[in-house]
């Protein structure tokens, strides 16, 4: 079956959020929203996640699902407050990541001072590996790709695979691997099942930045990453990937955004509980002296 996919994109953070949609049944999912966020200021805004809804409304769909890749470090997620927003006009959407994403928790929570258990569970899904649901009449299934993170997860929506940071475009490669938790041979397994998909499934990205001779695009195919993805073709070894990866990821940057994303993150998009002066304070940790 062949979901109504429409991409938007967040320039600031180079990442494409998607609105999948069954056309029979109106029935949608958002994959990927992102909380507008300044950090010289701390401001926060709605209005690029609020452009997903909009659609959505123009087009007579309902939002069922919110689905996260994965904690995302490069952008705050707008997942949390969208489901407040649906649920305040009546809808009932849920919240979802993969299982996976207790083990980020347990090893960051102690960075932010969290609970390595959320009192307040962030989200009212947690996918095991392969599980199975529905988008109205549309099949989907949660599909494990540890390597980037432990809780990568890309979501096969018909003929459509979401592959959060696991695969770029094919002239951009893979996701980085040294996070906590990242491991390049685990990702390139991971790719491996991916490629076993048919080569006519079609492929949603979550980030692109562009290059200098194109525009920030978001779809490709599996065949055309198995023939010509920059990392990892369909013959390319482990062995040989793990060696080009390891020596990239040597010379990449911390995320800017790493420290406030995942304290959001990890509660699916949810803001820091007000303080006694009614601000919400995000933390910054710093390094012993």
């Amino acid at each position: 079956m062949t979901p109504q996919v429409l991409p938007f994109h967040h320039r600031d953070t180079g990442t494409w959020s998607y609105l999948v949609a069954d056309p029979d049944s109106g029935a949608a999912a958002i994959v990927d929203p992102v909380l507008d966020y300044q950090a010289a200021s701390a401001r926060t805004a709605l209005d690029s996640a609020q452009r997903l809804l909009d659609a959505a409304a123009q087009r007579g769909w309902r939002i069922q699902w919110l689905l996260e890749t994965h904690a995302h470090a490069d952008h705050l997620s707008a997942a949390h407050l969208l489901r407040e927003r649906l649920r305040a006009g009546g809808a009932a959407p849920q919240l979802a990541i993969g299982r996976g994403i207790e083990q980020v928790r347990r090893h960051f929570a102690p960075l932010f001072g969290l609970p390595e258990r959320d009192p307040a569970p962030a989200f009212d899904r947690l996918f095991e590996d392969e599980e199975r649901f529905r988008i109205g009449g549309l099949p989907a299934q949660a599909i494990p790709v540890p390597g980037h993170t432990r809780d990568s997860l890309a979501y096969l929506i018909g003929d459509a695979l979401f592959v959060g940071d696991s695969l770029f475009l094919p002239d951009s490669g893979t996701a980085r691997c040294d996070f906590p938790g990242g491991d390049a041979a685990q990702l390139y397994r991971s790719i491996q099942r991916l490629y076993r998909l048919p080569d006519a499934t079609r492929v949603f990205v979550c980030h692109d930045y562009g290059k200098p001779d194109r525009e920030p695009a978001c779809e490709t195919t599996i065949g055309e990453q198995k023939r010509s993805n920059a990392h990892v073709r369909a013959d390319t070894g482990e062995a040989e990937f793990v060696a080009l990866r390891q020596a990239r990821d040597a010379t990449l940057a911390v995320p800017a955004l790493i420290l406030p994303a995942l304290q959001v993150n990890l509660r699916g998009g949810a803001l820091p509980e007000a303080d006694a002066d009614g601000r919400r304070y995000l933390k910054l940790p710093l390094d012993r002296l």
